[in-house]
């Protein structure tokens, strides 16, 4: 079983940084075979992805939505996985969810692992 916790939601104004977490456990968790990706749901629409990384963290892939202001990173060593937003929109306001699959990284929704999200709300 793997176990994903999201942390660092909260509500901030227009414009403002966030740095969301995702600590990872569980007994068959390796974070040397897992790709990880953050995805975002707004109420009243479909979970959308958001941003990828690869299990080294030598290939990240990004959401026409937040590219040139999100970064996605890791540290295996903490198992822990980041999601650093810039310049935040009432539009990115949504429940932001960690997930891990074993293998590449995906932008859709074939993930195994997830976690029970964390709001972030973003006011104007």
């Amino acid at each position: 079983q793997v176990q994903l916790v999201e942390s660092g939601g909260g509500l901030v104004q227009t414009g403002d940084s966030l740095r969301l977490s995702c600590a990872a456990s569980g007994r068959t968790y390796s974070a040397y075979t897992m790709g990880m990706g953050w995805f975002r749901q707004a109420p009243g629409k479909e979970r959308e992805f958001v941003a990828g990384i690869s299990w080294n963290g030598a290939s990240t892939v990004y959401s026409d939505s937040v590219k040139g202001r999100a970064t996605i990173s890791r540290d295996n060593a903490k198992n822990t996985v980041y999601l650093q937003m810039n310049s935040l929109k009432p539009e990115d306001t949504a429940v932001y969810y960690c997930a891990g699959r074993p293998g590449t990284v995906r932008s859709g929704l074939e993930y195994t692992y997830w976690g029970q999200g964390t709001q972030v709300t973003v006011s104007s």
